[in-house]
């Protein structure tokens, strides 16, 4: 957590919400509510002038660390279209 503390606060302009851990995930769809499984466990908001920069964010972050092989995946927020 240290680690991951000293990411924060290098990274705080950027950050919006430093988000949390994941838990268990329900897929809902017009056959009802199921149970199901991804490989998300945790999420953070972040504003950048690109994509790219929002990635180079993650260069490095502590996850690794503690998580070797695994990876952060950045997705960006759209705006949603006006009809």
């Amino acid at each position: 957590m240290l680690a991951w503390g000293q990411w924060v606060e290098t990274h705080e302009a950027a950050i919006v919400d430093t988000g949390a851990p994941l838990g268990k995930t329900k897929r809902i769809s017009g056959q009802g509510i199921a149970d199901m499984k991804n490989a998300m466990v945790a999420y953070a908001i972040v504003q950048a002038d690109s994509h790219q920069a929002a990635a180079r964010l993650f260069e490095k972050h502590p996850h690794f660390m503690i998580f070797p092989g695994e990876s952060v995946e950045v997705m960006e927020c759209l705006p949603i279209p006006r009809v």
